[in-house]
């Protein structure tokens, strides 16, 4: 059996601190790379996290902090990597230490602006991590709830299904659930075409439609996240699986989300900048948006609704224009 070995934590807001809780419930000690030595102090000092999930309280004896990634990485065998993806790159470019023969999971629900990757392919053709160490977390998984231990079920992607699942022996618990899979390509990028359908579902929100009409968007949201993951890697998956669809309704539903509330400012009025700007957090479905349409420029897949949000975020276009013609398109 696969042994996960010594596990880190790379990143510090609410889904990190959500996992590092998890996880040190079971293994009693972790790494975690933060980039602020502040934000480490405070921890130290409160016993929490000092600006995420700040109810989370952990036994600071048993964390090893360090704001210097080359530190963390070469002290840890798996590192769960829980940054924006926007981000990612620059916690990166500090990276000295090979990570070739370390476990990676990525717990990051984005795509890498620029390079138009998901994580796993960044890790693979950028790092040259080999595919069977490369895992990824998805799932219908807001950090407040698994926060609040309400249960959640969570799947651990891995094309090696035996470390799979003993990462998800590390995750599982009372109120966590756990599966394997091997769709690791399919579970990073439904997780960021969710993220679009849920600025889609706020935008919708703000201008008023009811639930009815969010019923029909969601309908035909899975069925355009179901046509690109058979474009861009065909093979049999159930994408009414809770970690493809459960996670797309999650997003697309709750209050929690980061994404349906930017979406629901710009559906009231709000300029894309002055959403931002208020929200104080990052929704990555902005990013995700027009990393997402950028690569669909080359697989040609019918996607109305990322079509209708890219053009309403990107080129200026009236939320009352647009989204009255993707209502059109539905049947």
């Amino acid at each position: 059996m696969f042994d996960c070995g010594k596990i880190a934590i790379i990143g510090g807001g609410s889904w990190a601190t959500a996992i590092a809780k998890i996880v040190v419930g079971h293994t009693h000690h972790i790494g975690w790379y933060m980039r602020r030595d502040d934000r480490i102090q405070d921890f130290l000092r409160m016993s929490h996290n000092p600006a995420y999930l700040t109810s989370v309280h952990f036994n600071t004896d048993e964390l090893f902090f360090s704001s210097d990634i080359n530190k963390v990485v070469q002290a840890y065998d798996t590192l769960v990597f829980v940054t924006p993806s926007p981000y990612l790159k620059n916690h990166l470019r500090k990276l000295k230490t090979r990570i070739t023969d370390k476990f990676i999971i990525t717990a990051i629900k984005g795509i890498v602006p620029d390079e138009n990757l998901v994580c796993s392919e960044y890790f693979h053709h950028v790092y040259d991590v080999p595919y069977d160490h490369l895992a990824c977390i998805g799932g219908p998984s807001h950090a407040e709830e698994v926060a609040l231990e309400r249960l959640s079920y969570l799947t651990v992607g891995c094309s090696d299904p035996e470390k799979a699942e003993a990462f998800t022996q590390v995750l599982g618990s009372s109120f966590i659930k756990t599966k394997t899979s091997t769709d690791v390509l399919g579970i990073e990028y439904s997780s960021v075409l969710k993220n679009v359908y849920a600025i889609a579902a706020g935008i919708c929100s703000g201008l008023k439609y009811g639930d009815n009409f969010q019923a029909v968007l969601m309908s035909n949201a899975v069925q355009e996240m179901q046509r690109f993951l058979n474009a861009i890697q065909p093979q049999e998956r159930q994408v009414y699986d809770s970690v493809y669809l459960g996670d797309l309704l999650v997003t697309g539903y709750s209050n929690f989300s980061r994404n349906r509330v930017f979406g629901t400012m710009i559906g009231k009025g709000y300029s894309v900048k002055s959403a931002q700007i208020e929200m104080e957090m990052i929704a990555e479905g902005f990013f995700g948006t027009k990393c997402m349409k950028e690569i669909n420029r080359r697989m040609h897949v019918n996607m109305p609704i990322l079509d209708a949000v890219y053009n309403i975020l990107y080129e200026r276009i009236s939320p009352q224009v647009e989204i009255k013609l993707l209502t059109d398109s539905f049947r």
